[in-house]
């Protein structure tokens, strides 16, 4: 398994990345410059809808690992990303109704790992995150799922409302995880169904929440409001396994 991380420096050797096909997740501009190269650099990178963001100098310098990034920093992927299409053909292959887990707002590497690792052993056929507000799969992001990232794919989605949207189309159903929902096990959790989770802090955005069909609360009796969103996004994914092992039993 390779874990290293790909931080690519200097104005060659993005645009070399973008032309190969690597899949970079960020590119860092130097502000107000404006020449041949960097233009070439934009340009490749709104091609495949790469997030770009343009810092002062001093920020390129502390990130920068060579000393000599010439005005471009680039993130690259760790991983290849999967597809939607994938999970649902996997998930076909194996005469299952689709499950999958969609991530909003979940911007730390070690819980996209372990979530990634939860979905595994939970049978899910795929984790979906969106382009913005979300880590994508960094070299801490690989080790923390335990090398679950070489089996459970993992998509990058422009806009995740409009993906549920798609997704209802084809069957599937949304449950949203919230401090204020139904209690989980008051809730028929079985068929094609999407665990969506949100961040401790911020929580799922509005838009998304709104495409979801339900919300599950899970029973806390502790002295604070919240858990990790990884262990949410657990405990909810196996009342899901224990819906659908008791469905067969039936």
């Amino acid at each position: 398994m390779r874990y290293e991380e790909l931080t690519i420096e200097g104005r060659n050797a993005v645009i070399e990345a973008f032309r190969s096909g690597k899949t970079i997740d960020k590119v860092f501009l130097l502000d107000g410059c404006q020449d041949g190269p960097i233009r070439t650099i934009l340009r490749e990178a709104k091609k495949v809808d790469t997030i770009i963001t343009f810092v002062k100098k001093e920020r390129l310098d502390q990130m920068s690992e060579t000393g000599k990034h010439q005005g471009v920093i680039a993130f690259s992927a760790a991983y290849e990303y999967g597809t939607v299409e994938e999970m649902l053909t996997k998930a076909d292959k194996k005469g299952e109704a689709p499950f999958l887990i969609l991530l909003d707002n979940i911007e730390d590497p070690h819980n996209l790992g372990s979530i990634v690792r939860t979905a595994n052993q939970a049978g899910a056929h795929g984790v979906i995150i969106p382009k913005r507000r979300a880590v994508g799969l960094t070299a801490t992001v690989a080790k923390a799922s335990a090398g679950a990232i070489n089996y459970t794919p993992v998509a990058k989605v422009t806009n995740l409302a409009q993906t549920m949207e798609e997704l209802k189309k084809r069957g599937m159903w949304f449950v949203c995880g919230d401090m204020k929902g139904t209690p989980m096990y008051q809730l028929d959790l079985r068929g094609p169904i999407g665990v969506v989770i949100g961040s401790e802090g911020g929580g799922v955005s509005r838009l998304v929440k709104e495409k979801c069909d339900f919300s599950a609360s899970i029973p806390m009796f502790g002295d604070i409001d919240s858990l990790n969103a990884s262990v949410a996004m657990g405990i909810l994914s196996y009342e899901i396994v224990r819906q659908r092992l008791q469905g067969l039993k039936s």
